[in-house]
């Protein structure tokens, strides 16, 4: 049995941890409610933005990796990226936490 939590109900969670922290937090992509992917976008005051997501691991673990950061340069590129995602997984959740040091949301160490 699989003991995923439905991706619509993480979501709101991390949504609700950062406000409760003092971040804002907003949904960019709504996907599948039951069993869609989440893309995670880290950013703080709008800078350092770097986006994670789950990838299985042998083990049959789903650890979170960091797979983009946004270039200072070219800002509109990163989301460009998650916009081109989007149009290719139609179950993908994009959430974005604004907030210091989010990676203790998803249960890594910033």
């Amino acid at each position: 049995m699989d003991a995923r939590l439905p991706a619509g109900l993480e979501v709101s969670a991390l949504i609700r941890r950062t406000q409760a922290e003092g971040g804002f937090a907003a949904v960019l992509r709504k996907g599948e409610p039951e069993a869609g992917t989440i893309i995670v976008v880290l950013t703080e005051n709008g800078a350092n933005t770097r986006a994670y997501e789950r990838m299985p691991e042998l083990d049959g673990s789903r650890p979170w990796h960091c797979f983009k950061t946004q270039d200072t340069e070219n800002k509109l590129e990163f989301f460009e990226y998650l916009d081109r995602r989007g149009g290719q997984d139609h179950d993908l959740w994009i959430v974005e936490l604004d907030i210091v040091g989010g990676e203790r949301l998803i249960g890594l160490t910033g």
